[in-house]
């Protein structure tokens, strides 16, 4: 069983208030670090008859009076009809704020609203978020919107948190359903999003859903080592023969890689394509299989980054752990490797070389060279990843010389709230090496309360290096399941799903249900 990834729901009622990347083809295929290209989760449904796409003419920029602010672009979102019990009984509508990639991808893989809404007779929303999928700027031209800092300037959390809420309620106007409520969800920077949308736009949304939203993950609130500490633990709980394979597999690699016809058995030893190898390139290549195996360990067959076996990392460990590898170290991450990348047995070859981005997720370059500043890519001693740590200085670096621009780390907690003082978050995380007291900002705590006069809100968290793990208020509840893993909780139901799962979304449905339930009761006594 998985121990990274403890689901953490977090349901407020009465209160205001998610990168990694990798790919895979056959033939011609495979993957590359840090880029991606992720297969969508249909869960047997066809996308047809999932959501119908429209287009809302959106502004540019919500915040300036300037000419140009007042550019138009068309805004992409997804909609489904099927279960909604129309304007005159002001039945719901629910509402996902999209993340950094094609909306169809995340439409597709967030089952639990469709499973939800035949009994809260709700309609469906999925938005796009600017700058990805359909929605560009300037003209849907990416060769103009993506072109330097002055156009991509546009693409912020703020910004699209404004397209959201400007769409939602020019929506609502058109279908006559403007006392319809609007519960968000989200997962990952979604979750973020949908977490930010209920606390910035309290009077469109009575409630959110956040899941693996990593909120606190920002201006040195938690450890840069967390990420990859709970990725260690994953497999390091599975077997310990498991974690010390990889962890000694990084200097045979190298090793390997320096030495005459030493390439060569490297791509023969892992089945790389014959167009290129290189020893870091390959590094890469297997820290991603790990890293989104640990972040994808479902309890059920899955097909969201890659096609996968009910708890992956079992599996890959299983396949290390094989006595009938001996001690071939390459041929052991060989089939770890293939648990990730070839569970379909599909693939003839792995190409290190592809650079594709079927899903248009690149652009979360701009915005982890911007606001968006997680530290995430720490290893210490014990980490199953070569040592290294956080360079803040190096990331600045990179992001001037690519996109000529500066970051502004701190800019999140500042227009959101986020650092907690060392006693409290030293009961709540492992992360006490790297925490500030953050003088002059706000504790996102102290936000959650001081916003509990509103209405209700949930929010789910997972992994350790930013979820919160204990009541807020009487009100602002955390639930762990401890074998979460990322946003499972949004995927389709199916017969599989442990109890555990079963429980945690009906919890979820039961407080969403509460939600709405008093909201009609306010309006109807007009509060």
């Amino acid at each position: 069983m998985s121990i990274k990834a403890n689901l953490i729901l977090f349901f407020w009622v009465f209160a205001s208030f998610s990168c990694l990347f990798s790919s895979l083809t056959v033939a011609k295929s495979a993957s590359r670090f840090p880029s991606s290209a992720i297969r969508a989760e249909l869960a047997g449904k066809n996308s047809n008859k999932l959501y119908k796409a429209k287009y809302f003419t959106q502004i540019l920029d919500h915040f300036n009076f300037n000419p140009k602010s007042y550019h138009r672009f068309q805004h992409r979102y997804l909609i489904n009809e099927t279960y909604w019990g129309g304007p005159k009984k002001n039945s719901p509508i629910f509402v996902y704020t999209g993340n950094e990639g094609d909306i169809e991808w995340f439409a597709q893989n967030t089952g639990f609203m469709y499973d939800v809404a035949p009994a809260f007779e709700a309609l469906l929303v999925f938005i796009e978020h600017r700058f990805y999928g359909k929605s560009i700027p300037f003209g849907g031209d990416k060769d103009i919107a993506y072109s330097n800092a002055s156009t991509l300037g546009y693409l912020t959390s703020a910004q699209a948190l404004a397209d959201y809420a400007t769409l939602i309620i020019d929506l609502k106007r058109n279908l006559t359903a403007v006392d319809a409520p609007v519960v968000v969800f989200g997962g990952s920077y979604g979750g973020m999003l949908a977490s930010w949308f209920r606390l910035k736009y309290p009077h469109i949304a009575i409630g959110a859903l956040a899941s693996s939203a990593p909120i606190l993950n920002f201006d040195n609130i938690t450890s840069p080592y967390s990420f990859n500490n709970i990725v260690t633990r994953d497999f390091r709980s599975e077997s310990e023969n498991c974690y010390k394979v990889i962890k000694g597999s990084w200097k045979r690699i190298e090793k390997a890689g320096k030495r005459a016809g030493g390439l060569e058995l490297l791509r023969k030893s892992f089945g790389i394509c014959k167009n290129y190898i290189d020893a870091d390139a390959l590094e890469g290549w297997l820290q991603t299989a790990f890293i989104y195996t640990a972040m994808t360990d479902y309890p059920t067959p899955s097909n969201f980054l890659n096609p996968l076996p009910p708890y992956p990392v079992k599996q890959m460990c299983k396949a290390i752990d094989d006595p009938k590898t001996g001690n071939d170290t390459f041929a052991k991450l060989y089939g770890a490797a293939n648990v990730y990348y070839n569970y379909s047995g599909t693939a003839t070859c792995f190409n290190l070389a592809d650079s594709s981005d079927p899903h248009g997720l690149d652009m979360w370059g701009w915005q982890a060279c911007t606001e968006m500043i997680m530290p995430t890519e720490g290893n210490n001693k014990e980490s199953i990843f070569p040592e290294s740590q956080w360079s803040y200085s190096e990331r600045a670096a990179g992001c001037k010389a690519y996109f000529d621009v500066d970051p502004r780390p701190s800019w999140i907690t500042t227009e959101f709230g986020g650092h907690v003082n060392r006693k409290k978050m030293m009961s709540l995380s492992m992360c006490h090496a790297y925490l500030t007291r953050g003088v002059g900002q706000q504790d996102i705590y102290r936000v959650l309360k001081r916003a509990s006069g509103f209405e209700q809100y949930l929010l789910t968290f997972e992994l350790r290096l930013s979820r919160v793990l204990k009541n807020i208020s009487k009100t602002i509840v955390a639930i762990v399941a401890e074998q979460g893993a990322h946003h499972v909780d949004l995927r389709f139901a199916t017969k599989e799903d442990p109890k555990w799962l079963r429980d945690a979304r009906q919890m979820e449905i039961s407080i969403i249900s509460k939600w709405i339930s008093q909201y009609y009761h306010d309006l109807a006594h007009n509060f």
